[in-house]
Order: structure tokens, then C-alpha cells, then sequence
């Protein structure tokens, strides 16, 4: 369990701490010097049972609450300290209202210096502080009246926590690794440690992790958890690390930053939350708010826009969006902070709700209901909700990535709802059986309409007819969508062209027949048919009587415009689509002079082959070579 001390200046946190645990947590120099604690102090003692009771202990100036709050995460019981000769002070309050808009209501209050203080006084101060918690998530919370100096009733106050690290629940290993980093220093012939509370997960020696977010692998060499040597961590104890890797200095990590496996190393500078404004503030906050935003143990500027409505009154809750001036890496779930743009008063806190909201219609009525579905703390109910309301289908990977649960867990989550999964390279999408089916649906009206409007053409591609129906959909799930339509046969296609199976195009007998002088002069050489013009010569026939028979060819989908008046058979692009293929899959990419070389043509013809892969989308041109896209591995081309 680990402990964190709330309370004004001069209150006597750090002589508790020492009182409870023989270490004194103020290592600065300055810190001793003066008296008061300016940084984060850490002290450990053990259990009864072996455990190991963690104590962070954190300043109390008003001047210092960015190190408190960097301290106040992570934590699991809170000890407010006050003192018996000036009871509650601004301070005390301050923290007590960070401590409950962190959701923290696991504590007890230590009141402190009774040793200076008539029996009276003590009465006074205990009736005091019953009705300072009894609005808050601390209300009940046992106190402690107590003298760090004579030890009077220390030794009841640590039997209590003894006995409160047995009953507050343990942390959960569940989840990939996170853990915020609080301080960052370097030893001799150790190297760079940080150390920091573990959120989720577990680490072992050995581990690779990121430091978020500025994207640089480290190894883990050692462990240190709860201040012992050990062979790994998990969520709910603080841990040191000694990292090593290659490029890693200690310049390279500070205090804010995360340590945290790769699955969930995702940093943004947006996320939606709730937000609750305190109920003391004196006025209404505004949008677009300027703010100092704490979060794990960072602490980063940003404005604040609210969702709904204009403002938000005193006590009020509302939805908002974080706009950072830095980037960050939170997760759902996470617990923040917000003060004022001077970082001299408290505002309110909240929790996030998506890490990955969209830039654009974020006050819509489908992104707020989004919004209410991620405000479910339970995995399955969220996904259920989240699922009804997603009218094109949910990301299932981003939903385990916001969430921070691993692959295995996710599987089991997808398979115990009814739905449709369609996966693909990069990530798996989620539909309720109603959704897909309509979106089916659509697709074929949509087609229907464009056999009304354009009854000469036998349909569009497929890119088109994304475009047309649903083009932020990812290509290769609008791929699954089409393939089952194709399957079940209530769509049908013609080599590129895509069509209801009763709309057909058909050539007129004179048609045929020139068709059938053509046929042959097109094959003769597959991959360098002659020319509109050189086809018209050949054949004695008219220039454009030609063009426009080879044009209704092509939206039956016997031939292919590859370039100005120049069509290539079906046959022959499928050819060279294997030909593209087994290329590209013994090299980075494709030249325009290895491509000439494969098929035996001129250059000029050969870049005007892949320029033709590149726009029906089976190939990607980057610099001067064509690289073949994810996607057309599994992409029905139709070839």
C-alpha cells in the first residue's frame, strides 16, 4: 500500500513520517536547511506480514501544489495531516479537494502537535475536521490525535495502517505496463534510474518499455519495488528502475513522462473527459479556458473546451475536451487536475474518457453519446453501448488500446458480445449484426441509384463506390463488406466493375463483331497492345468508332484504359498484377527500369503501367519507386 500525506505547511507531515517509519523524507539540501519540504519525499518501512508500506510525502506550501499533485496520483491512502494549534488551514482544504476530485477515499487524519494544546483545543479541532470531511469522499475517516515529538498515540495510528494494508484491495495486475515517472537521477556505476508509481501492468528485468512520450526504447536492467531489490513490479507498489539503451541518457527522461510497454504508447494532444468545476469557485468557467493541466505526475498547459454548452457553473459537471500545448499519453480511467492559468488555484479535476477523440464534430449528438458509453468503467456494458451507438461500426483495437487491455483479454471481451468482427493488418473493427446488415444495405441502394442514373455503365469500382457510400470506412473492412455481398450473390462483378446481378450491359451485333477483330490484335501482344489509332489502321475502321466500342468494352470489363487511348485485356492485367506482386515481394519497392526489364517494354510504357497500378490503388508510388499496398494482398481486384 502506499500512503500519501495531504495538509498545510508546517503541519508536521514529514516529522510523522519519520515518526512512523525512522526515515526522514526530505533529501534536499534546501528542504533541510529551511525546515519545510519543497519536493516529493519517499520513506518505506514494513509489515507485520513482509509487505512493505510505501509513504509519499509531499509539500504543503501553496506555492508548491504542482509537486504535491505530482505525488497525489497513484496513491492508495491519504493521511491529512493538521495540526492541533491551527487547525484546518487554505491548504488543508486545497488538498483535500485535489485528494477528492482524484476519487481517493481510503484515509485517516492525523492531528498533529497535540503536545502544544489544551485537551479543549483538541475537542475543538476533531469537531472542526468532522465537519470539514463530511462533504467528501473522506467523510468517517478515523482521526488520530497524536505528537510527533513525545510519540503520544503514533503507535495507534500506525497499528490502524498496519491493519488498512490488509483490508484495501489490491491492485490489479491486468493491463499493459504504466508507470509515471516522478523523478529521474543518475548513480555511479548503476546509471539512470527513475522511480515513480506503477498504474497498471507488471514489469520484470530484462522488459523493453517506452519513455512516453518521447518515443525511445529502454531496457530494463533492475528492479527496485517498494524499496527492495526485486525481480519485477505491478500496478499499486513504486518502483526504481534502472534503464539502459542505446541512444538513453538521463537527459532524456523527466519528471511527467511515462514508462510503459509499446501496445499503449500513443501520445496526443487532445482527450475528452468529465469535468467537475469546484463548487467554491466564484464564477462560471468559460470555454476555451486557458489552464495547467496535472496529470500523472506531469504538468502541462493546455485550454479547455467545453462540449456542452458555454460554461460551466460553480459545482457544475459537464463533458470537455483537453487541447495540450505538449503532448501526453493518458488512458480512460485516468484521474487529472486543472488550476488556473497562473497555477495559483485549484479549479476542479475530472477523469478521461477518450484519449483519441476526433478533431471535428466533437459536439455532435453521436460523439456524445460516444462519450457517455466511455463515462462505463466495466469493459462489457461500455463495449455493449459503445457498439448500439457506432451507426459505422466500432474500433475494437482502439477501444483495448483506451482502455489498456491486452490482446487476449479484448478476444475474450469480442467473443462475449453478438457482433461482427472484421480484422485487418492494423486493427479489428466491431458491428452489431443490425449494423453490418444496414450498411449492406446501403451499399446496394446506392448502387441501385447509379444504375437509374448511369444505365450505359456497368458500375463503379471499388474505390469509387466507397467514395460514394462509406469512404471513412478502412478500405479492407469495406473489402470484407463487399466480399460477403459477392459471396451471397447480391452483388456481382465484372472485372473491376461492380453491379446488381440483374444489370448487365451488352454489346449490339455490329458491336460484336468489330470486337472480335479486335480481340486478337490486343492479344497478340499482352503487354504492348497496339494503340486506338494503330487499331483503326490495322482494321481499316473509323478512329473514334473505335475509341467508343473499346470504351463500352471496358465498362463490361474485358479491357483497361491503362494510358491515352491504350487498353490492355483483362487478362493481361491480371498478368501483371502477379508480376507487381512476386516483385514486390523480394524488394523494397519497384523501379521503373526493373519493371521495363520484367515485361520487355519501352520505359515510357512500363511507367505508364504503374502509374496505372498506382491509381486504381494496388500500388503506392513513393520516390521513384512503387511499393505494393497492404491491402491488395487481400484486395478482390477482380483481375
Amino acid at each position: 500500500m502506499i500512503i500519501g500525506t495531504a495538509g498545510h505547511i508546517d503541519h508536521g507531515k514529514t516529522s510523522l513520517v519519520k515518526a512512523l517509519t525512522g526515515v526522514d523524507a526530505d533529501r534536499l539540501k534546501e528542504e533541510k536547511a529551511r525546515g519545510i519540504t519543497i519536493d516529493l519525499g519517499y520513506a518505506y518501512t514494513p509489515l507485520p506480514n513482509g509487505d512493505v508500506l510505501g509513504f509519499v510525502d509531499v509539500p504543503g506550501h501553496e506555492k508548491l501544489v504542482h509537486n504535491m499533485l505530482a505525488g497525489a496520483t497513484g496513491i492508495d491512502y491519504v493521511l491529512l495531516v493538521i495540526a492541533a494549534d491551527d487547525g484546518p488551514m487554505p491548504q488543508t482544504r486545497e488538498h483535500l479537494a485535489i485528494l477528492d476530485l482524484l476519487g481517493l477515499n481510503h484515509g485517516a487524519v492525523a492531528l498533529t502537535k497535540i503536545d502544544r494544546v489544551a485537551p479543549e483545543r483538541i475537542a475543538a479541532v476533531m469537531h472542526e475536521i468532522h465537519h470539514l470531511l463530511s462533504n467528501t469522499a473522506l467523510a468517517n475517516s478515523p482521526i488520530f490525535p497524536l505528537s510527533a515529538i513525545t510519540g503520544q498515540g503514533v503507535a495507534e495510528l500506525r497499528a490502524h495502517l498496519d491493519g488498512a494494508a490488509l483490508e484495501i484491495p489490491s491492485h490489479s495486475s491486468a493491463g499493459h505496463f504504466r508507470l509515471a515517472v516522478d523523478r529521474a537521477f543518475t548513480i555511479a556505476g548503476t546509471g539512470t534510474v527513475v522511480t515513480g508509481t506503477v498504474f497498471s501492468g507488471e514489469v520484470h528485468t530484462g522488459d523493453k518499455l517506452i519513455i512516453s512520450p518521447t518515443d525511445i526504447e529502454v531496457r530494463v536492467r533492475g528492479i527496485h519495488a517498494q524499496n527492495r531489490p526485486a525481480e519485477s513490479g505491478h500496478a499499486g507498489q513504486r518502483c526504481a528502475l534502472n534503464l539502459a539503451g542505446i541512444q538513453f541518457e538521463k537527459s532524456d527522461v523527466h519528471r511527467g513522462d511515462w514508462l510503459l510497454e509499446a501496445p499503449v504508447h500513443a501520445p496526443s494532444q487532445r482527450f475528452d473527459a468529465q469535468f467537475q468545476l469546484l463548487a467554491d469557485e466564484q464564477k462560471a468557467l468559460k470555454h476555451w479556458t486557458p489552464v495547467h493541466l496535472h496529470i500523472g505526475a506531469s504538468d502541462v498547459t493546455a485550454r479547455l473546451a467545453i462540449l456542452q454548452g458555454e460554461t460551466i457553473e460553480p459545482g457544475g459537471m459537464a463533458l470537455v475536451q483537453l487541447i495540450t500545448d505538449k503532448p501526453i499519453c493518458p488512458l480512460n480511467g485516468d484521474r487529472f487536475i486543472l488550476r488556473d492559468q497562473s497555477a495559483n488555484r485549484t479549479l476542479g479535476g475530472g477523469k478521461v474518457l477518450d484519449p483519441f477523440p476526433p478533431a471535428r464534430n466533437r459536439r455532435s449528438p453521436a460523439r456524445i453519446a460516444a462519450l457517455h458509453a466511455m463515462q462505463i468503467a466495466e469493459h462489457h456494458p461500455a463495449l455493449k453501448l459503445a457498439l448500439d451507438g457506432a451507426a459505422s461500426g466500432l474500433d475494437l483495437t482502439r477501444f483495448a488500446q483506451t482502455r489498456n487491455i491486452r490482446q487476449q483479454e479484448a478476444e475474450q471481451l469480442w467473443r462475449s458480445l453478438s457482433m461482427h468482427v472484421v480484422t485487418t493488418q492494423a486493427a479489428a473493427f466491431g458491428f452489431t449484426p443490425a449494423c453490418w446488415s444496414q450498411l449492406q444495405q446501403n451499399v446496394l441502394a446506392r448502387l441501385k441509384i447509379e444504375h437509374t442514373e448511369n444505365p450505359d455503365f456497368i458500375g463503379p469500382d471499388r474505390t469509387r463506390l466507397q467514395r460514394m457510400t462509406l469512404p471513412s470506412m478502412p478500405r479492407q473492412v469495406f473489402t470484407a463488406l463487399l466480399d460477403e455481398l459477392l459471396f451471397s450473390g447480391q452483388l456481382s462483378q465484372s472485372g473491376p466493375w461492380l453491379h446488381l446481378p440483374d444489370h448487365t450491359i451488352t454489346l449490339t451485333a455490329a458491336e460484336e463483331k468489330q470486337w472480335k477483330m479486335l480481340l486478337p490484335l490486343l492479344q497478340a501482344d499482352m503487354f504492348q497492345p497496339p494503340r486506338v489509332r494503330d487499331l483503326a489502321q490495322a482494321l481499316s475502321l473509323d478512329e473514334n468508332n473505335v475509341r467508343m466500342l473499346l470504351r463500352r468494352v471496358a465498362r463490361v470489363g474485358d479491357v483497361y484504359l491503362v494510358a491515352h487511348d491504350h487498353y490492355f485485356t483483362r487478362q493481361a492485367v491480371a498478368q501483371l498484377s502477379v508480376i507487381i506482386s512476386n516483385m514486390a515481394a523480394t524488394r523494397d519497392g519497384i523501379s521503373a527500369a526493373e519493371f521495363r526489364d520484367k515485361i520487355k517494354t519501352g520505359r515510357k510504357l512500363a511507367i505508364q503501367i504503374l502509374e496505372f497500378f498506382d491509381r486504381i490503388v494496388y500500388t503506392r508510388r513513393t520516390g521513384d519507386k512503387h511499393q505494393l499496398r497492404q491491402e491488395a494482398s487481400v484486395m478482390n481486384t477482380g483481375f
